[in-house]
């Protein structure tokens, strides 16, 4: 699907048409479903003016997305808002993500961590089925920065997990750790490797290198597959970085990416994104779930479609140029943070392309950190604080904290 710019009258007017051919509980006779619109007693939808609100509408009227609706039969009592969601996968796999069309699965999640342990729990499925693998030839491998829902999958799904080293102040992974890691894992007798690589981690922003994953492990004569954890970078990185960029669907060594809507793209919290090449889903469908239309794929199993109407509501609302410039704007602010950081000599690590700033300890007091609610990367031994640059992290906001920061430094010289 072609993403595109429109207005907001296009936009109520197409979720209102989804909706509409949406199951009505009041107007039908619907008596089979264990589902209905939001309690009436609680949520009246007289009170509110639902004609010029599409995504509480969707609340109320509580479209169930069971199952991914991608791989063709999906409940049909949902089937308007159902292709509202598979517009928002398509325009992710094709436009941000550079697939070509109509070759990927994917669906709507609760958020980054559903998505990596659905990434997880389908290569996994797949070196059983297809290579005879049993659980113990079979781990995790990612970098030391990675999400902890890379240790939350391995961890449910029976797994071991193997963690590459990175630089302390560059946090790139080198093909030398890469390669340690791999060998010890080899030893343990992993011969299955679920490749996890970061389009910015979430503590610093930082961007790993897939070729070095994939030479080192075509060396090494490594069954493996790839997926990208861009819960983070995936509504960013794409357009910090528009030139010479492989960590998409462009690459064939990237199998399937995850993307974290309630993050940069300011959807609602529980709004992730799982979205994988074809011919691979199918590894985690519960065929024992016959009474949904479709069977289920997924790991979450029901989940509202208003997400999926409120990821596609922004995505329409900004238009590729308009996304385009948003993140220009973040960039042009964390360029500025980072020039200011360098003119007071401190020490900090920003990926170029990220809006993610991570300060040495040394450098922050405990009333900084306080003050402008900064994170660390360890609350008990604090190594890193972290500035994310949003749409509300305006200049007003971060020059005071470098006013604060620049007196600090002056009353201890």
């Amino acid at each position: 699907m072609k993403w595109e710019k429109k207005s907001q009258k296009q936009i109520k007017e197409q979720i209102f048409d989804a909706l509409d051919k949406n199951v009505n509980y009041q107007n039908e006779s619907i008596i089979g479903l264990p589902a209905s619109m939001l309690d009436e007693k609680v949520f009246n939808q007289d009170r509110f003016d639902l004609s010029k609100a599409p995504f509480l509408a969707s609340f109320l009227l509580n479209p169930n997305h069971i199952g991914c609706h991608t791989l063709g039969s999906s409940e049909s009592f949902f089937i308007g808002t159902q292709e509202i969601e598979k517009d928002v996968i398509s325009i992710c796999a094709e436009t941000i993500l550079k697939g070509h069309p109509d070759e990927f699965d994917g669906y709507v999640t609760s958020g980054g961590t559903e998505a990596n342990i659905q990434a997880v729990w389908m290569y996994r499925n797949y070196f059983i089925h297809e290579k005879n693998a049993i659980h113990s030839e079979i781990a995790v491998i990612c970098s030391v920065d990675s999400h902890y829902s890379m240790d939350k999958g391995a961890n449910l799904l029976n797994l071991s997990i193997f963690k590459v080293d990175v630089d302390f102040n560059t946090r790139e992974l080198s093909k030398e750790n890469i390669l340690q890691t791999v060998t010890l894992a080899k030893s343990k007798g992993i011969n299955y490797f679920i490749v996890v690589s970061n389009m910015m981690t979430t503590m610093f922003g930082s961007v790993d290198s897939i070729d070095n994953y994939v030479n080192v492990l075509n060396d090494e004569k490594c069954n493996f597959k790839l997926h990208v954890d861009g819960a983070f970078g995936g509504f960013y990185y794409p357009f910090s970085k528009l030139d010479d960029n492989l960590i998409n669907f462009k690459n064939q060594n990237v199998s399937s990416v995850t993307l974290d809507a309630h993050k940069m793209a300011q959807a609602p919290y529980g709004t992730g994104i799982f979205i994988t090449r074809k011919n691979l889903i199918h590894y985690t469908t519960t065929q024992e779930a016959s009474y949904v239309e479709g069977e289920d794929c997924t790991l979450i199993g029901s989940r509202s479609g208003a997400n999926a109407i409120a990821i596609w509501m922004i995505l329409s609302t900004y238009g590729p140029n308009g996304w385009i410039e948003k993140i220009f704007v973040l960039q042009k602010r964390t360029d500025y943070l980072c020039e200011k950081l360098s003119a007071l000599n401190i020490d900090f690590f920003r990926h170029p392309d990220s809006n993610i700033v991570a300060i040495k300890q040394r450098f922050i007091s405990k009333e900084i950190a306080g003050e402008f609610g900064l994170v660390p990367d360890n609350h008990h031994d604090p190594m890193w604080y972290k500035i994310v640059v949003m749409d509300h992290v305006t200049l007003e906001k971060l020059n005071p904290f470098l006013a604060m920061l620049k007196k600090e430094l002056n009353d201890i010289k």
